[in-house]
C-alpha cells in the first residue's frame, strides 16, 4: 500500500482506574466519575497520597515468561488479551515477523525493583528470582513481543509524559516504510514509590484532588494503566465498510529543550506540536471539536498550556478538558490512555456524544488565558479530536483522531474530504 492509505485504528484494549472495557470507561469518562482515585498512605514517605488506581485483579505472567514477571507486564498482559484475538488473525494473514511493537513507558518494572532492594536491605541478598532487566525500559515491550509471539521490530519509547503520545508517530513511520503491516502502540505504567518521591521532592504532587487551570492548584495526582491499539494502513473502502472508522489523522511532535522539567513558559514547543499535528491532517483549528489537555494541574504545566492552546486556536477555542482528575498522571502511559478516550468519545457515530467534563473547583486562574472548560452534561458531534501530550525537557506531541477520512486527494496522506455517510 502506498503512502496515501489512512493509518486506521483497528483495535483498542485498555485498562484504567475508570474501568477496563471501553464501555464502563466511557460511560465513567464522561459521568467524570473520581471512583479510582483513591488514598495510599504507602507510596509517600512522607504522608498520604491520593492515586488513580487499577482496583482489577491482575493476571499471573506464565511460568515459561517468568523473566518478565512485574506488576506493569500483569496489567500488560491484561490489555493485551482484549486485542490478542485481532493479532493472532494478524498473524495468520500477514505473518508475525510483519507485526511491530512500540510502548510508551516510564515506570516499567521499577516497582519489582524496589520490592527486591528492601529485600536486599533486610536480608542481605537480593530475592532469587530478581533480575535487573525486569526494571529496564525496554522490559514491557519484550515482554508483550514474547507473549504474543512476535518477530517484527519491537521497541519502547521513554519520553517521560508524551512517551505513549510518540509511539503513534514512530508506528506510522514502520508502516509507511513499508517495514510492518500492523503496529501495537500504546503505553503502560505503574504506580511506585521512587515516582511518587520524586515529584514530591520536586513540590509537584497535590496535597488533595488536582485541580488543573485553576487558581488553587498545587500539583498532580499520580495515576496508573494502561492502553494498547493496533495501527493498520487499510484502503478507504475496507475501511468505511468495515471496522477502521477511526483513523489517526495527524500527529505533531517537538522538543524545545526548554529545561530539564519545566516547560517553556510560553508554549512554544506545544504550540509547535500542535500546528504541525493540524497540518498533516490537513485541518483548520476550528474544525477541532474537543481538545484533551494535558492539564497537569501543576502551576507552569497549566499556565503554558493555557497560553499555547490561545495561540493556535485563537477565537476558535475547542471545548477541553483535562481527564487526569479522574485517573491522575499517568506519566509515559497518559498519551495512549488519553488517545484511547478520544477514540471513545468518536466511537459514537452520527449523534451527540457527552464530553468529559472538567472536574476541579472552578476557581479560574485570572493570570492565564481563559480555556472553555467542559461543563457536566455538555454535548457535541464529534469529528476530529485532538489529544496534548507535553514532557520533562521540552518533549511535545499532539494527536488528531478522526472520523473516516478520504486521502486519496493528498499525496502526503493528509485528510482532504470527509466522507459524507455513516461509517
Amino acid at each position: 500500500m502506498n503512502s496515501t492509505t489512512p493509518i486506521a485504528i483497528t483495535h483498542l484494549g485498555l485498562c484504567t482506574p475508570l474501568g477496563q472495557s471501553p464501555q464502563t470507561a466511557l460511560d465513567n469518562l464522561v459521568a467524570g466519575s473520581t471512583d479510582g482515585m483513591q488514598w495510599r498512605d504507602d507510596l509517600l514517605f512522607e504522608r498520604s497520597v491520593l492515586v488513580g488506581q487499577v482496583p482489577f485483579e491482575l493476571p499471573q505472567i506464565p511460568s515459561a515468561l517468568a523473566q518478565f514477571d512485574t506488576r506493569n507486564n500483569q496489567l500488560t498482559m491484561l490489555i493485551a488479551q482484549q486485542i490478542q484475538p485481532a493479532v493472532e488473525q494478524a498473524k495468520k494473514h500477514y505473518g508475525s515477523q510483519r507485526i511491530g511493537i512500540v510502548i510508551g513507558t516510564s515506570t516499567s518494572g521499577i516497582a519489582t525493583g524496589e520490592s527486591a532492594l528492601s529485600e536486599l536491605h533486610s536480608q542481605g541478598e537480593f530475592p532469587r528470582d530478581y533480575d535487573y532487566a525486569k526494571q529496564e525500559l525496554g522490559d514491557t515491550s519484550q515482554f508483550l513481543q514474547a507473549y504474543l509471539d512476535l518477530t517484527g521490530p519491537s521497541y519502547t519509547v521513554s519520553t517521560a509524559c508524551s512517551s505513549s503520545a510518540k509511539v503513534f508517530a514512530s508506528a506510522t513511520r514502520l508502516l509507511n516504510a513499508g517495514v510492518c503491516d500492523m503496529v501495537i502502540v500504546g503505553g503502560v505504567d505503574t504506580l511506585c514509590q521512587l515516582t511518587l518521591n520524586g515529584f514530591h521532592s520536586l513540590e509537584s504532587i497535590s496535597t488533595g484532588h488536582c485541580q488543573p487551570f485553576s487558581q488553587n492548584r498545587d500539583g498532580i495526582n499520580i495515576g496508573e494503566g494502561g492502553a494498547l491499539f493496533t495501527l493498520e494502513k487499510v484502503s478507504l473502502d475496507k475501511a468505511a465498510t468495515e471496522h477502521a472508522a477511526i483513523v489517526l489523522s495527524g500527529f505533531g511532535e517537538s522538543s524545545d529543550a526548554h529545561h530539564i522539567s519545566a516547560p517553556h513558559p510560553e508554549g512554544r514547543g506545544a504550540v509547535e506540536a500542535m500546528q504541525a499535528a493540524l497540518t498533516m491532517a490537513g485541518l483548520q483549528p476550528k474544525q477541532i471539536d474537543y481538545l484533551n489537555l494535558h492539564g497537569t494541574a501543576t502551576p507552569k504545566n497549566d499556565a503554558m498550556e493555557s497560553r499555547a492552546v490561545q495561540q493556535v486556536f485563537d477565537q476558535t477555542l475547542p471545548a477541553c478538558s483535562s481527564t487526569k482528575p479522574l485517573t491522575g498522571h499517568t506519566l509515559g502511559a497518559a498519551g495512549a490512555i488519553e488517545a484511547a478516550f478520544c477514540y471513545l468519545l468518536l466511537s459514537h457515530y452520527n449523534q451527540q456524544q457527552y464530553l468529559p467534563p472538567q472536574v476541579w473547583d472552578n476557581q479560574r486562574d485570572p493570570n492565564d488565558p481563559s480555556l472553555p472548560l467542559v461543563k457536566p452534561q455538555t454535548q457535541a458531534k464529534l469529528t476530529h479530536v485532538m489529544s496534548n501530550s507535553f514532557a520533562f525537557g521540552g518533549s511535545n506531541a499532539s494527536l488528531i483522531l478522526s472520523r473516516q477520512y478520504d486521502f486519496s486527494a493528498n499525496n502526503q496522506g493528509t485528510a482532504q474530504q470527509e466522507i459524507n455517510q455513516d461509517v
